[in-house]
C-alpha cells in the first residue's frame, strides 16, 4: 500500500501531477515497493541561491532530473532542522524519499551547549526520517551519510528503537544500510554504539518480573560469548558474597525473595594479560520498592530501570569487545531486588560494608549506595588503572540538572576531562559536581556507626550520596556518576522514543576508545 504525499502542495501543482502520472503508469515489484531513502539538506547559508543538499541528496536530484529540488520548492518553506518531508514515485528503486534538515553546514562543537551541534543536529534529522519510512510501513531504508555516517548510523538506529516485544502488535521492523558508496567503516561502529546503548535500554525496559538478577547475567553472559575477543563470566552466588563479607550489599537483598547475583565480567582487549585494568561499576537493582521506608506508589514502575548503572557499565563493555578496543575491563555489578519483607532493612540497622566499615541504615530507600560500597571495596582488589561506577542513585541528581546531562563526582580533574571531551562527541552529555569535604562531614557524623546512608541534612542529596561512596574508595582515579536524572526520556532528546534511555552509554564506549588511543601513543 502506497501513501499520498504529506504536504497537499506536492499533488497540486502541475509538478507534483507529472511526478504521480510517472509513479503510477508503472508497476513495481515488491521489493522495490517496500523500500525508502533519507536524504539530508541544509539551511540555506549566506552564499547560497537555495538550501544546498548534501552530496548524497545532490546526486540524487541529478538522477531524477532535477524534479526533488523543484518539488522541494514547491512544497513549503525550507526544512528547519529536525524536520522531515516525503516524497513519492521520484524513482524506482526508492519510491518513497524523506528529505530530512540538518540545520547549518558549518555546525560545529557549540561551547555553550558542550556538544558538537552538527553530529547532534544529524542523529536527530536521520532518526525522524527513518521513523517517517517506518510509518510508511516500508520494511528498508537507505540512509545519507550526511557528511558523518557514525552519526547518521547512531540516529537510524536509536531513531527505530522501541522496545514492544511483549505486545502482539508491533511496529514493522526496519532494516537500514548506508545510502551509495560512503564510509561503511564509520557506518558500522554507528550501529554498534547504537546497539549498545538499545542494549542498555532493553535491560532497563523490561518488566522486573522478567528481568531479575539472574536474567540479566544471562543477557550479558550471552552478549559476551557473542562478542569477539577473550572474555570471562563469573555470575556470583550468596555463598560467594558471604565470603566476601560484603554485609551492605547482603543486608538490601535479603530484603526479596529473588536470589542476589554478584556479576563480574572480564574482557582482555590488551595483548598484555597482566596490564591492570579499567574497572566499571554499575548498581544493579532490578526493583526498588524502597524498602522499608517504602517509596510513593505513584510511577514507582520505573524503578525496573534502577538497574540503568549496571546496564550502562555492561552495555559498554559488551560494545568495547565488538570493537575490540585494546584495552583490558572488568564490569562488576550486584544485582538484587529491594523489597518490604519481614527480614528487611529497618531504619536504624547497623550494617558491615566489605572494608569493615559500619554504616547506620536511616533510610532503607538509600540502598544502592549500599550495594556499591561493596562492589568499591572488591574493585580496588585488581588494581586497577581507574574506577567509575554507574547508578541510578539520587532523585536529588534530578532536581539538579534534569534529563540534561549525567552528573559526574570525582577526584581526578584527568579522569572528568577524559570523560567530558567523550561527551561532547557523542552528544550524551556530562557534568561535574562537587565533592567538598562540607558534604563528607554530613554522613561521617553519626551516631551508631562510621557512616550514615544519608545525609545530615535533605539538601545536596546528590552531593552527600557521592560522599558516601567516596568513604569506600582509596583510587586516586574514581569517578561516580550518578544517572538518575538521564533515566527516562520523554521529549527531550529527539532521537530516542520516550521511555528508558540507556544513558550514558555512548559516552562510556567513546572514553574507552580515546583511553585506548592515548595508551598506544603513550
Amino acid at each position: 500500500m502506497f501513501f499520498l504525499p504529506a504536504l497537499p502542495a506536492v499533488c497540486s501543482v502541475p509538478v507534483g501531477r507529472l511526478v504521480w502520472k510517472r509513479f503510477w503508469s508503472r508497476s513495481f515489484s515488491a521489493a522495490e515497493m517496500t523500500k525508502g531513502l533519507v536524504l539530508g539538506i541544509y539551511s540555506k547559508g549566506k552564499e547560497d541561491d537555495v538550501p544546498p543538499f548534501t552530496s548524497a541528496g545532490e546526486n540524487f536530484n541529478k538522477l531524477v532530473s532535477g524534479k526533488l529540488r523543484e518539488l522541494l520548492t514547491i512544497s513549503g518553506p525550507p526544512l528547519k532542522a529536525g524536520k522531515t518531508r516525503t516524497f513519492h514515485g521520484l524513482h524506482q528503486d526508492f519510491p518513497s524519499v524523506v528529505v530530512v534538515g540538518l540545520g547549518k553546514k558549518a555546525a560545529g562543537v557549540n561551547e555553550e551547549e558542550n556538544w558538537h551541534e552538527g553530529k547532534e543536529n544529524i542523529r536527530t534529522a536521520v532518526a525522524a526520517g527513518c521513523r517517517q519510512i517506518q510509518d510508511l510501513e516500508l520494511s528498508s531504508v537507505e540512509v545519507d551519510s550526511c557528511g558523518d555516517a557514525q552519526a547518521a548510523a547512531e540516529g537510524t538506529f536509536l531513531g527505530l528503537y522501541e522496545y514492544d516485544e511483549l505486545k502482539q502488535s508491533r511496529k514493522m521492523g526496519v532494516s537500514a544500510q548506508l545510502y551509495g558508496s560512503g564510509d561503511q567503516e564509520a557506518w558500522q561502529k554507528g550501529f554498534l554504539f547504537a546497539s549498545g546503548q538499545n542494549l542498555a535500554r532493553h535491560l532497563m525496559e523490561s518488566p522486573a518480573n522478567k528481568m531479575t538478577p539472574t536474567r540479566f547475567a544471562e543477557i550479558i553472559a550471552q552478549k559476551l560469548k557473542d562478542a569477539s575477543g577473550s572474555t570471562e563470566v563469573h555470575i556470583r552466588p550468596k555463598s560467594w558474597m558471604e565470603e566476601q563479607k560484603m554485609g551492605s550489599f547482603l543486608s538490601v537483598a535479603k530484603g526479596s525473595d529473588e536470589p542476589p547475583v554478584f556479576l563480574e565480567i572480564h574482557y582482555k582487549g590488551n595483548p598484555n594479560a597482566s596490564e591492570p585494568p579499567l574497572v566499571f561499576v554499575g548498581k544493579g537493582i532490578t526493583f526498588d520498592s524502597g524498602g522499608i521506608s517504602i517509596k510513593a506508589s505513584a510511577n514507582m514502575d520505573l524503578m525496573r530501570a534502577d538497574m540503568g548503572g549496571a546496564a550502562t557499565i555492561c552495555s559498554a563493555i559488551v560494545t568495547a569487545a565488538k570493537l575490540k578496543v585494546p584495552v583490558n575491563i572488568i564490569g562488576l555489578a550486584p544485582l538484587c531486588e529491594n523489597m518490604p519483607s519481614g527480614k528487611a532493612n529497618k531504619p536504624g540497622d547497623v550494617v558491615s560494608a566489605k572494608n569493615g566499615k559500619t554504616i547506620q541504615v536511616d533510610n532503607t530507600d538509600a540502598e544502592g549506595r549500599l550495594i556499591l560500597a561493596d562492589a568499591l571495596c572488591y574493585a580496588h582488589t585488581f588494581n586497577p588503572k581507574l574506577i567509575i561506577n554507574a547508578a541510578t542513585l539520587t532523585g536529588a541528581m534530578d532536581i539538579a540538572l534534569g534529563s540534561s546531562a549525567t552528573g559526574v563526582f570525582t577526584n581526578s580533574s584527568w579522569l572528568w576531562n577524559k570523560l567530558f571531551e567523550a561527551s561532547i562527541e557523542t552528544g550524551d552529555r556530562v557534568w561535574r559536581m562537587p565533592l567538598y569535604e562540607h558534604y563528607t562531614r554530613q554522613v561521617v557524623d553519626c551516631q551508631l556507626a562510621d557512616v550514615n546512608n544519608i545525609g545530615k541534612y535533605r539538601s545536596g542529596g546528590a552531593c552527600t550520596a557521592a560522599a558516601f561512596l567516596k568513604e569506600f574508595v582509596t583510587h586516586p582515579k574514581w569517578a561516580h556518576l550518578d544517572i538518575a536524572g538521564v533515566m527516562t526520556n520523554k521529549d527531550e532528546i529527539p532521537y530516542l522514543r520516550k521511555g528508558m534511555t540507556g544513558r550514558p552509554t555512548r559516552t562510556l564506549i567513546e572514553f574507552l576508545l580515546r583511553f585506548s588511543q592515548e595508551e598506544a601513543t603513550a
